[in-house]
């Protein structure tokens, strides 16, 4: 993927970098695999803001996207690469042997024409899925399941990675892109490749509304709220406001959140670094 920088004919676009969009080849979904979303607005069913800066946005719909790869041995092609709102990731629309569609998460360097398959005895060729035990040491993967036949859970989102790094047993092990190194069954699937879209990080939106149009509303500053709104709230002046912290009073920078009795905790072999 490439982005492109916009010339300053207006504010809006004096620092705006934006996605080329080069890689997609359809302007409209599959018919056959959406569905409606339903929005909250950060309201509950009594119709009161339980969570705040949510609301508008332009209106989506559900791409129904594959995510356990189980047609084994049915070779699918390639039809198109498609933006999804939904998402960072571009998604690939396959047509299956069979007459089937289904939507992936596309890999980098996936191209229209290509074939896919997924299966136990599967070349380890970008775009194909296969269990993890069969992966060659060292393969670069993504949408990988953390529990057999439930879907793929982690590195789905744009330009992700993990690599497969050892195999013991049943587990195999994995370096995910926060470092940590994780077990994972051997029977879980994996994708081949990375996830596509990876210059979606160095994109600038360049105007507040932009954020308007994700659903996203203005947010306001702990410190320049009032004493009895926020725990840094108050002061004179442009006062910091001591410990960063939630409205809760939760402190928010470097406070451990993850339980230490996590059942998952005995699968992490190492933390993720610093």
């Amino acid at each position: 993927m490439a982005i492109k920088k916009l010339k300053p004919v207006t504010p809006g676009t004096r620092f705006r970098v934006a996605p080329a969009f080069d890689e997609i080849t359809a302007s409209k979904p599959e018919k056959s695999l959406l569905a409606p979303i339903k929005k909250s607005g950060g309201r509950n069913n009594e119709g009161k803001m339980t969570a705040r800066y949510m609301g508008g946005g332009h209106k989506r719909r559900l791409r129904i996207v594959d995510f356990k790869r189980n047609k084994f041995g049915v070779p699918a092609t390639v039809k198109a690469i498609e933006y999804d709102p939904n998402r960072t990731a571009r998604l690939a629309l396959l047509y299956y042997a069979d007459g089937a569609k289904a939507y992936i998460i596309a890999p980098e360097g996936l191209q229209v024409g290509q074939t896919v398959i997924s299966g136990e005895q599967v070349a380890p060729e970008v775009g194909n899925a296969m269990h993890m035990s069969s992966i060659p040491m060292g393969t670069i993967v993504h949408c990988i399941e953390m529990k057999p036949g439930k879907g793929a859970a982690m590195v789905r989102s744009a330009g992700g990675y993990a690599q497969i790094v050892a195999r013991e047993g049943k587990y195999v092990t994995i370096k995910l892109p926060s470092g940590e190194m994780r077990l994972i069954l051997g029977n879980c699937m994996a994708t081949i490749g990375t996830v596509s879209n990876g210059d979606h990080m160095n994109v600038v939106l360049g105007k507040a509304g932009r954020k308007r149009w994700l659903g996203v509303r203005p947010r306001t500053r702990g410190v320049a709220m009032n004493p009895v709104d926020h725990p840094m709230g108050g002061g004179e002046g442009r006062s910091s406001g001591g410990h960063p912290r939630s409205r809760k009073g939760l402190l928010s920078k470097g406070k451990k959140t993850r339980s230490p009795k996590k059942y998952s905790n005995k699968f992490i072999v190492s933390k993720r670094s610093k």
